[in-house]
This record gives C-alpha cells, structure tokens and sequence, in this order.
C-alpha cells in the first residue's frame, strides 16, 4: 500500500515532526486493487462488444427478410433467476463485510445454484425454439438471438470459474479474510454487470 505524505504549512496543523507545516499521511489513495482493475477492463472490453454485436443487430434488422423470433416463457424465468442471482450476491456481501460466515456460506452456495438453473434454463429455451422450427440457419434474427445467448453464456461461465474459486476460499483455511471478503466483492460487482447485460439484451430481444 502507498503511504503519501503531504506538508501543508497552515499554523494550525503544526506538526512537532515537520516544523511549520502538516503532516498528512493518506492510505489506500488508489483503492483500487490489481485485481479490480483487472475486472474493470474485462467489463469496458466486454461492453463495447456486445455494443458492436448491438448495433449490427439495429441496422440488421431493418432488412426485409427479418422475421422476429417468438420469446419462450422460460426467457422470463431465466430473467427472474439471474435478478435473484445478484440480489443473493449483494447480501452475501454485505454478510461477509460483517463477519457473518454461515450467512456468506449459504449465499455462496445459493449463488451457484442460481447461476447453473440459469444456463440450464437458456439451453432449455434453445431446446424448446429449436423444437419449433426456429433454427440458426432459418433467419438472421434467430442468429443473432443465439449469438446473444451464447456470448452471455461464456461470460457466466467465466464468472463461475471465479465464483468456485472464491468458494474455495472461503472454505479453505490458507486464505486471509480481507482477501476473501475481496474475491466476493469483485464476484458481486461482476454479476451485477451481468445483470445489466443480460437486461440489455433481453429487453432489445423482446422490443424488436
């Protein structure tokens, strides 16, 4: 951590270590940790792909031979899973920022469940359009729909990676607590960003 000292000569703030002037001592300035600038970047570059595919899917769909694809009633199950998804991930962390290990464990393991039952439920909706005919072949608008899904899909996918890293953690005896409480904040703040995304493109989905 960076320690700054910065001398200001303001009577008031005599220092007896620095005659004349203040000692001020600023920790964390840059509170932003490697790691979250890491995830920072995962989530700006993620952004402007999926504002690149956006926008091809806006002027594509101008073309005569788009054909809307109906939305399976499982789009708004799934849709209800990943808002609970996050809305746990939040109060996990707010049980782990007070020490509330039972809490933070029931979160976690919450966390996973809800994640799978939201894949599982995205290849159900494949399964249940492809039943019916809407193949990725058969339109431009079923491409692009199958091309959102399976881009927000990895994206999970990596997040559970982190997510069963984080777990392991906190299970595990080797890992410090502030370190912990870290990975779970980082795991939160990128699951509201899939929130977010997945919002984005559902909503243009049904709209268009």
């Amino acid at each position: 951590m960076t320690k700054i000292s910065i001398l200001l000569p303001y009577k008031e703030n005599f220092s007896p270590i620095y005659p004349g002037a203040v000692s001020l001592f600023i920790n964390d300035t840059l509170n932003l940790s490697k790691y979250k600038v890491g995830l920072r970047t995962i989530m700006v570059v993620s952004t402007v792909i999926f504002s690149l595919f956006i926008v091809s899917y806006s002027d594509r769909m101008l073309v005569h031979d788009w054909r809307s694809m109906p939305e399976p009633w499982l789009l708004w199950l799934n849709t209800g899973v990943i808002i609970l998804g996050s809305l746990v991930f939040h109060f996990t962390k707010l049980a782990s920022d007070k020490n509330q290990n039972d809490k933070t464990k029931n979160g976690l393991y919450l966390v996973g469940f809800l994640a799978y039952s939201f894949l599982i439920g995205q290849l159900l909706a494949w399964y249940q359009l492809m039943g019916s005919g809407y193949y990725a072949t058969t339109n431009v608008a079923n491409a692009f729909f199958y091309l959102f899904t399976t881009l927000h899909g990895l994206h999970l996918i990596g997040g559970l990676y982190f997510w069963g890293r984080t777990t392991s953690k906190f299970l595990g005896k080797d890992s410090k607590a502030e370190d912990i409480k870290h990975s779970i904040e980082l795991c939160a703040i990128y699951w509201h960003f899939l929130l977010a995304v997945w919002l984005v493109l559902f909503g243009l989905m049904l709209f268009t």
